[in-house]
């Protein structure tokens, strides 16, 4: 009898599942960093999303039984997060950025950029005025830009990506959240179809993974679009050309908000002039800086 049998056959209840998956997590030594970071914690999400359960699930009826249907679909997405290294909002289809849930696909980053820190406290003290127009660069699901909506009512906010597929799931989360008076969808190769415009705040989660850090990482990272990850060897294609032009694109007290993760070291030794102001990030993450539009002016990117 094989082990998913067996577990059709003995385990019976909700809880009976969420411990079996989290002792099979344990043993396949998964690596967590899509939305959970530890074995318990992805089992248990795993399980109550698998069944439509939200997360704050009354945990007096955790002893519900289950249908042998409900059962092998559990067993079917707890086999592909093994076997696939596959990161488990692909397979539920759905990640939960700042409490909301937003639409993935493979065709996307799973969300969860540090910036967030900054939309929680309205990007002070970094803003100096309120910002009427807004863009999210780099999109990818579009969490960012159309957080950025929430937070900021009054804003008209752009949302570009290259990648039109990423962007039809951008639009679609645009629709789940019903903020398409506010948001418009672009596609875009970094700033080519938005000449004419001025912003009071960029926001870019751009790809900046090196060739190195890339070939090391976890197998899940592998599963997310490259495209998305990596920008050249040194991971600083993407952002070179962008400073260059950010400029540009702001208003005289605009600002941009840009991560660069890991490759923030590589960053300052490229530019050791420039006063990147990098970011206290209290929920965690690094490589998060803020440059106005005066201090982009002023060196040759």
């Amino acid at each position: 009898m094989s082990v998913n049998q067996s577990a059709v056959r003995d385990l019976k209840s909700i809880q009976d599942f969420i411990r079996w998956t989290y002792s099979r997590f344990l043993k396949a030594e998964l690596f967590y960093g899509h939305g959970t970071d530890n074995a318990w914690d992805e089992a248990v999400h795993l399980v109550l999303r698998s069944l439509k359960l939200p997360m704050d699930f009354d945990r007096s009826m955790l002893d519900c039984a289950l249908t042998t249907d409900e059962k092998k679909r559990i067993l079917k997405l707890v086999q592909l997060r093994i076997s696939k290294r596959e990161p488990l909002p692909y397979l539920l289809s759905e990640a939960w950025f700042m409490g909301l849930p937003f639409k993935v696909t493979r065709d996307t980053l799973i969300p969860r950029s540090p910036i967030m820190s900054l939309l929680e406290t309205e990007f002070q003290p970094w803003l100096s005025e309120y910002p009427l127009n807004i863009l999210d660069m780099c999109t990818g699901s579009g969490c960012l830009g159309i957080v950025a909506s929430l937070v900021f009512e009054d804003a008209k906010v752009d949302i570009t990506d290259i990648s039109s597929a990423a962007l039809k799931v951008a639009q679609d989360n645009v629709q789940l959240h019903e903020v398409g008076e506010s948001v418009e969808v672009i596609e875009s190769d970094m700033f080519t179809n938005l000449f004419g415009k001025k912003y009071d705040l960029i926001i870019c989660n751009p790809p900046y993974v090196d060739a190195d850090d890339y070939n090391s990482a976890p197998k899940e990272f592998h599963n997310e679009p490259r495209l998305a990850l990596t920008s050249g060897i040194d991971g600083l294609d993407f952002t070179r050309q962008f400073l260059s032009q950010a400029a540009d694109y702001l208003t005289n007290n605009g600002i941009i908000v840009y991560e660069v993760g890991n490759t923030e070291v590589t960053l300052q030794e490229n530019y050791p002039n420039v006063p990147f102001m990098w970011v206290d990030l209290p929920a965690g993450g690094n490589g998060v800086f803020v440059l106005t539009k005066e201090q982009l002016s002023q060196f040759n990117f």
